[in-house]
């Protein structure tokens, strides 16, 4: 009896030691998603390769380019590793960073609703909201009160066309449209205005100059924008913030965004659009 005693205390002590390792192999497979990214060697982003000059491909190379797009070259470039773009609508775009099939997302407006989502960066862009009407008739835009019962275009979820509807218009969404179809749209009647970034769609206007639109002067809304991640690890985030605040003491940002936005620097605060009307979205 003695010695069927003493095997069993040697098997389960044996057990005890294999769960033990098993679980330190376990946990020394966790790693954070920074670790999961330089491991990999690969930063996947989430991007819409149609939003000219944020993400858009170069109508010469084919290549995709723009202010965010090259911001995020020059994070994983700092990072060590590859970078990879998934193009995508922009439902899609926080979509992939909530599951997990991105690591990040760049050009995210801010709103207290996404923040309960999403982890956000430092911001990599400061603006207004602004207005594309028709060159013929400014579309009967005169002050932002004249949005109501007009037709705007844009993504269906988009912090802009919550101001439209907010607004009293009415939202004809678009699927990851150039920004030459919303003007076409607009110039035909087929939509009377787009409410977007106002310095975006400022330069996407001057690049489409032949198209029939033209900038509203109604301006409202000091907003911010910035990189997205999940909430479940903030190791990614706070090492991207740490490169962030390298490139713009470098002056890389601010460079970037002259490049990019007309000679605009939208990668700081400007003075005096915080006393602009302001759209509440609830």
């Amino acid at each position: 009896m003695l010695k069927k005693w003493t095997n069993l205390a040697a098997t389960i002590g044996v057990l005890l030691v294999a769960g033990c390792a098993n679980n330190q192999e376990t946990d020394s497979a966790v790693s954070t998603e920074l670790e999961q990214v330089q491991e990999n060697g690969v930063l996947t982003v989430a991007t819409s390769g149609t939003l000219f000059p944020s993400s858009y491909h170069d109508e010469e190379t084919n290549e995709l380019t723009g202010y965010e797009t090259e911001v995020l070259r020059k994070i994983a470039e700092r990072l060590g590793v590859e970078i990879v773009f998934d193009e995508m609508g922009y439902d899609g775009i926080l979509t992939s960073v909530l599951n997990g099939t991105a690591d990040v997302a760049a050009g995210v407006d801010i709103t207290e609703e996404r923040q309960e989502k999403f982890q956000f960066s430092d911001p990599t862009k400061y603006t207004v909201g602004g207005i594309v009407v028709r060159e013929t008739d400014d579309s009967g835009i005169e002050t932002l009160e004249d949005v109501a019962g007009k037709k705007t275009g844009g993504a269906a979820t988009s912090i802009w066309s919550d101001m439209a509807r907010e607004l009293g218009a009415e939202i004809i969404p678009y699927d990851n449209a150039t920004n030459d179809v919303f003007f076409r749209d607009i110039a035909s009647g087929r939509i009377d205005i787009v409410m977007h970034d106002y310095f975006l769609s400022a330069t996407a206007v001057e690049k489409f100059s032949d198209l029939g639109v033209k900038m509203s002067d109604v301006q409202y809304n000091h907003t911010t924008s910035a990189m997205i991640f999940s909430k479940e690890d903030k190791t990614l985030a706070d090492e991207i913030n740490n490169i962030l605040e390298e490139l713009r003491n470098e002056g890389v940002l601010s460079e970037l965004s002259k490049e990019f936005y007309n000679g605009q620097d939208i990668s700081e605060p400007m003075a005096g659009f915080e006393e602009l009307p302001v759209v509440e979205v609830e």
